[in-house]
């Protein structure tokens, strides 16, 4: 597409005053990148990038992700021209309650936005996943003929300066060069400017050799020369084997003749009278707001009706491929449609009551007995393959030009490895889990609570669940962390009691499509309950159920509740107390269990007894409602301590002993 240089800057300078007096009228925003970026933006938006607003779920379309959510405008404005329906109102309602315009980006609310982007880095990392998932639903789908290719799109990124001082850039970029994604390109905008001032108050890296150490390719440009910018995009594309990195030398804020280039238009409107000066400075009147000149519109709508045309090109094409390759065409709706296998619960491994096993070692069983039939399940762990249990046997590496296997390796990236399988199930074709030691969840929790907000459906593998880790000592064993997983909304924390509880786990984090779930699992061995003399594990389902009572009918007068591995001791206090109606709660999840109508709840937590102990090898926060005034908690709120597992037991009184005398002192 030939476009003047002039119409070119016409349409980057909409896009710098559109932003401006979105920010001016929310009197909050950010102006520097929306303007220091726009001339970039423009020549990707108009020439580049392949989408289609008329379709914005096209599967092949490339993604764009603005990892420097803050400017937002930027995306917004680029959504109103190409016709997202992003309208002119909603630009005016920017940052407003309830507007199509929120401060940072959110996947779900605005047609467009590929993912949410607010802290940074993250943005970044999980773009990441977006072309790694690409490379591997490419390795299924398409053929080795140089015909029709279904999967044939790219990642396109924005980061600034803060995007790449955050840790989360290094684990995912250095991930990146690693696997050779090469069809990933990031344009970062090097203003040298964050919210203190110049960057060089605290940095001073030379990100050209950074990200050439990472094994990128790396091209520099004048980000406001329009020529410059279209003949590195070109190259860009040209590029194989490596990601991209073009690094676009930037004014922030420019057109602003007294805030450019200076750390007052990074996070503040430029004020009303400056607003003026811009855009006289740029051609505008200053008495007009939200002005788009028809000229540009135009350019945009001659840009989407193309891009429609593409993609319905690409869709006819997509009909005849299914019809001439089948095999691929099974395999593509497979990994594209969601559903799980009809008889998904057959597939399961059953566990013997006479040979107890890890929480951990069962989960390795099931998530070959799923991947069996379920080729679309793939993940892998933070270096921890072989401790959490979680490779997919025979099904292969995923490697740098091997992208056909199931196996991830994220090496120790924990933050990376969470943002990856966030992108991963943005993009589409893959049931994706991630795993690591539990007390590392840390790590993952700024991308486990993004990953919350989007509502996506991830899978997190997290071991070695409580001070039963023993000897490594306090720094590896997990006190708070339950706690820290169960207050973030839509996060669903499983701590299945033994190895049947954990298969209905694994059921439950495969049928929940509305958010993230975290399975929490044991190192040492657990004695399998016996379910001839308990209830099924399907009770599961709802959070928490009555595993096991001492007399069939009334209300009981002792009621332990308690999850993973800490329920087998409860079990057997329970079975050694006489002359009383004892009721044996299993509560792996207390999100599903809130979730109960509240006839299920009583039935299960009966209000007629309050003498009730809770057993949990962590910290108390969130048990005291369940316990009551009356009851009591068995708890860890110190730290751990280094030990072998079975002394460390005994030493917090996680034992039947222990637990049998607090009962009875209720």
């Amino acid at each position: 597409m030939n476009i003047p240089e002039s119409t070119l800057k016409r349409a980057a300078d909409t896009i710098r005053c559109l932003s401006i007096d979105a920010i001016q009228a929310a009197k909050s925003g950010h102006p520097g990148l929306p303007m220091g970026f726009a001339d970039v933006a423009t020549v990707l938006w108009l020439k580049y990038l392949k989408h289609d607003p008329k379709n914005p779920a096209w599967a092949d379309r490339d993604r764009f992700v603005l990892s420097g959510g803050h400017g937002s405008m930027l995306l917004y404005s680029l959504l109103h021209l190409a016709g997202y329906g992003v309208s002119l109102d909603d630009i005016r309602q920017f940052r407003q309650l309830g507007s199509l315009t929120p401060g940072h980006p959110e996947y779900g609310h605005t047609p467009g936005v590929e993912t949410t982007t607010g802290p940074l880095g993250q943005g970044l990392a999980t773009a990441v996943g977006m072309a790694l998932a690409e490379r591997m639903l490419a390795a299924r789908v398409n053929g080795t003929d140089d015909g029709f290719q279904p999967v044939d799109h790219r990642t396109f990124v924005f980061c600034g300066d803060g995007d790449l001082m955050e840790g989360a850039s290094h684990e995912a970029c250095s991930l990146a060069g690693h696997l050779k994604l090469d069809r990933l390109v990031v344009f970062f905008d090097s203003n040298a400017i964050t919210i203190e001032g110049s960057t060089d108050l605290a940095c001073s890296d030379n990100v050209k050799k950074r990200f050439e150490a990472y094994n990128w390719h790396v091209l520099e440009v004048d980000g406001h020369d329009y020529a410059a910018i279209d003949r590195a995009i070109r190259r860009a594309l040209r590029l194989t084997g490596k990601p991209v990195l073009v690094v676009c030398r930037t004014v922030i804020g420019k057109g602003s003749p007294n805030k450019q280039g200076t750390a007052a238009c990074h996070g503040a409107p430029l004020g009303e009278d400056e607003v003026r000066l811009v855009k006289q400075t740029l051609g505008f009147d200053p008495d007009k707001s939200f002005v788009v000149p028809q000229v540009v519109y135009d350019l945009f709508a001659s840009r989407t009706a193309s891009l429609h045309r593409q993609q319905l090109k690409w869709t006819r094409a997509f009909r005849a491929w299914r019809t001439t390759h089948p095999e691929q065409a099974v395999a593509w709706d497979r990994h594209t449609g969601g559903e799980l296998p009809e008889n998904i619960e057959s597939l399961l491994p059953a566990f013997d009551p006479a040979k107890p096993i890890a929480t951990r070692s069962a989960s390795g069983q099931i998530i070959n007995a799923l991947a069996a039939a379920m080729p679309q399940l793939v993940g892998g762990s933070a270096d921890l393959g072989p401790s959490n249990n979680t490779v997919i046997k025979g099904a292969g590496d995923v490697s740098a030009g091997n992208y056909a296997g199931r196996n991830l390796h994220f090496g120790i990236r924990e933050l990376a490895m969470t943002c990856v399988v966030s992108g991963m199930a943005l993009h589409g074709g893959f049931r994706v889990y991630g795993a690591t030691f539990f007390v590392f969840s840390d790590y993952c929790r700024p991308a486990i609570r993004v990953a919350a907000l989007m509502k996506l459906p991830v899978i997190y593998v997290f071991t070695h669940d409580s001070f039963y880790v023993g000897e490594d000592g306090p720094t590896h064993q997990p006190v708070e962390q339950l706690a820290a997983l169960r207050c973030i909304p839509n996060v669903t924390v499983i701590r299945p009691a033994d190895a049947t509880e954990t298969a209905a786990a694994w059921l439950a984090a495969l049928r929940n499509d509305d958010g993230p779930t975290a399975l929490i699992l044991t190192r040492q061995n657990l004695d399998v309950i016996d379910r001839n003399d308990c209830a099924p594990a399907s009770g599961l389902d709802k959070g928490g159920y009555t595993l096991w009572q001492s007399k069939e009918k009334g209300a009981p007068d002792v009621t332990f509740v308690a999850s993973g591995s800490e329920v087998g001791i409860c079990l057997a206090a329970a079975k050694r107390m006489s002359g009383v109606n004892v009721r044996v709660v299993s509560m792996p999840c207390r999100e599903l269990f809130a979730r109960q109508p509240a006839a299920y709840r009583d039935a299960v937590l009966d209000p007629a007894c309050a003498k009730r102990l809770v057993v949990e090898a962590g910290s108390r926060l969130g048990w005291e409602g369940v316990a009551g005034p009356k009851g009591k908690i068995l708890s860890i709120d110190g730290f751990g301590t280094s030990g072998p597992y079975k002394d460390l037991a005994t030493y917090f009184g996680f034992t039947a002993d222990n637990v049998l005398a607090l009962a009875k002192s209720l």
